[in-house]
């Protein structure tokens, strides 16, 4: 079946029509960014997606018979972008119903005592779920495909199913100061992490007492590639030294860092990529930060490359600039990679799962196409992701997230918000 309308409801129906492990979906005529190193970029490219995994990639697959079969739904994909999905590696979800409450917030010890202090009390398990679930279906409405959740105020050990893909690591802090000395990160939550099998994920890594943990931690042998630390502001070159040593991976909040002001409140690119360490990016907290990923890439974009054109003012010497393919690789592959999960996402490459999305490339606001990477860094936003695959499976379609009635949604997010706002503070 070849429908020419690249995410029409016929194609969608044709493709639903099939059991989700005997699906066969061959995007055509694509421009297709693999972020595989490999692969690059591919004008004019196919992509063959079968169950939940990315088959084969290039060009011509139609013509050498990969649409010949008649389970092969052929969806035309010209005029568009594909993309993996971007992967969030921080995020405390449960907290979306509270979105931009306090925009203007002065310091993280203003956030920590307004929300954790204040209307974490008094969540209630539903609370959890609805905060969750909106953080993640507005997540897949802008392209993120994977989504680490550092969930720090859950209520119940219930919502677990057999059905869902969901991967488990451990969440710490860096030191006692915010939560107290057992949530802190060291060898004790790092033998449960080993006895789990899990990684690990170290949120408020920053200052002169994160550098001394750091440290502590790498000469007692508890950094890592399976652990994660993240925001890594106001760090001393020591204990960069260490986690470029030890491979560990980083995560990094680019508006958080800024606009919320933690540490330097610069964000740690370079500090990073000097100590041999490709980040993974965040969102963080939607309370008082957008929630897509274009403008964490898009924030980082600029402050890097203004700290790096002002660091050499006056002199004769050049800048040291990132890229919009560095950005657009630190929210999909690297972010993998930060998520322990670069075998299996990050990249259109053949053999992981079928997370990508389809971009429009001609919509008002990106045509004509000129540089598709810089097209999704700088140009593109939500309304333009045609579709998104997770899992080989359509989420969103014809620019709409799919299974989804917004309108219930709606009263089931201002009910739980109404509930926090109101309930007495414990």
């Amino acid at each position: 079946m070849n429908v020419h309308d690249t995410t029409s409801d016929a194609v969608l129906t044709r493709i639903r029509s099939r059991a989700a492990d005997r699906r066969r979906i061959l995007f055509t005529g694509a421009t297709i960014v693999t972020m595989d190193p490999r692969l690059g970029v591919i004008d004019r490219g196919d992509l063959l997606v079968e169950g939940d995994i990315i088959t084969a990639v290039g060009a011509g697959l139609g013509a050498a018979g990969a649409d010949a079969r008649a389970d092969t739904v052929v969806v035309d994909a010209t005029g568009t972008i594909l993309t993996p999905g971007f992967v969030d590696t921080h995020r405390h979800a449960w907290q979306t119903q509270l979105r931009r409450i306090m925009p203007d917030v002065d310091d993280l010890g203003a956030y920590v005592a307004t929300t954790l202090a204040g209307y974490a009390t008094v969540y209630r398990p539903e609370d959890m779920y609805t905060g969750t679930r909106l953080a993640a279906l507005t997540a897949i409405d802008s392209g993120i495909t994977t989504m680490l959740d550092f969930s720090h105020n859950s209520r119940t050990r219930d919502f677990a199913g057999d059905d869902q893909l969901l991967t488990l690591r451990l969440a710490a802090l860096a030191t006692d100061e915010i939560a107290g000395p057992e949530l802190a990160y060291g060898s004790g939550l790092a033998r449960v992490a080993r006895d789990l099998g899990v990684g690990v994920s170290v949120d408020a890594v920053f200052g002169t007492a994160s550098s001394e943990a750091v440290l502590r931690w790498a000469g007692a042998g508890l950094l890592g590639p399976d652990v994660t630390l993240i925001h890594a502001t106001g760090l001393t070159t020591a204990a960069w030294r260490a986690m470029g040593d030890t491979g560990t991976t980083v995560s990094l909040a680019p508006t958080s860092d800024a606009q919320i002001g933690l540490e330097t409140a610069i964000p740690a690119v370079d500090e990073a990529l000097s100590a041999g360490i490709r980040p993974g990016l965040s969102i963080d907290v939607e309370v008082a930060l957008a929630g897509d990923m274009f403008t964490q890439m898009r924030a980082l974009h600029t402050i890097q490359r203004m700290r790096a054109v002002n660091a050499v003012h006056g002199t004769d010497r050049q800048p040291s600039r990132i890229t919009t393919h560095d950005v657009l690789d630190f929210a999909t592959l690297q972010g993998a990679r930060t998520n322990g999960l670069a075998a299996v996402t990050g990249s259109l490459t053949p053999g992981k799962k079928a997370d990508l999305l389809v971009i429009g490339a001609e919509d008002l606001n990106n045509m004509p196409l000129n540089d598709p990477i810089g097209t999704v860094v700088l140009g593109t936003d939500a309304r333009n992701i045609c579709a998104v695959l997770i899992n080989g499976e359509p989420r969103k379609w014809n620019g709409q997230v799919l299974d989804v009635d917004l309108p219930a949604l709606r009263t089931e997010v201002c009910a739980s918000r109404s509930y926090v706002l109101n309930a007495p503070a414990v």
